[in-house]
């Protein structure tokens, strides 16, 4: 093989790998400014629909709202189908099946990624089970007890809030804290660089250099 076609299989695969990598950044940044509300139409079209999830599943059974919801996304696409099926009647056209696009796309999971993410989710796994095992059989004597005074607290959490319940103040949580914290964290700042001007200010002031003088 040529040493230039080597470069440019060479540059092209690093190509890739920097796309997946940039890829990968970018949905984790996206993530991170969701709950940031970096962007307020998106996070809270994305606060909205988990709180409304959370809520039909603490009024309903996990089978009904799955059922509604595959229902409701049922009724859009055949009333979509049927109103495209008379326009194409009426207007006498050839469009063809409005979701064609979507019919011919390929939505098979490759090979190669379900075995990344078995094999990420099975360090995981392992890693759990090795920790369960270290404090069930009490190999630490005071990790084991943490774990029991953890577990006897859980038990009056559970007799007070089930778990759709620390689901949803968790979800509140997780949209709520960030944006807080960051707004606190820069506030502190400016606080803080405040008083350092400030400070800076009383020193180059005639009157703190006369009291510095005669101390």
């Amino acid at each position: 093989m040529e040493p230039m076609t080597q470069s440019a299989q060479i540059s092209s695969s690093q190509g890739f790998a920097d796309g997946q990598n940039s890829a990968a950044k970018e949905s984790k940044l996206s993530v991170k400014d969701l709950i940031h509300w970096r962007d307020p139409k998106k996070s809270g079209l994305v606060f909205g629909l988990s709180m409304l999830l959370l809520l039909s599943l603490a009024a309903f059974s996990v089978i009904s709202v799955v059922s509604y919801l595959l229902l409701a996304l049922l009724c859009v696409t055949i009333t979509f189908r049927i109103y495209k099926s008379v326009v194409q009647a009426v207007q006498k056209s050839n469009e063809g099946h409005p979701f064609k696009t979507l019919i011919d796309k390929d939505v098979s999971i490759p090979p190669e990624t379900f075995r990344k993410h078995v094999d990420a989710s099975l360090t995981y796994i392992n890693r759990a089970l090795k920790q369960m095992s270290r404090l069930f059989l009490v190999e630490d004597l005071v990790d084991s007890l943490k774990l029991a005074v953890v577990m006897w607290l859980l038990t009056y959490v559970g007799a007070v809030f089930n778990g759709i319940t620390i689901l949803i103040l968790a979800d509140i949580l997780l949209f709520a804290v960030p944006p807080v914290y960051e707004k606190n964290k820069l506030t502190d700042v400016f606080i803080s660089r405040l008083l350092f001007f400030s400070l800076r200010l009383q020193e180059k002031l005639p009157g703190a250099v006369k009291r510095s003088k005669t101390e």
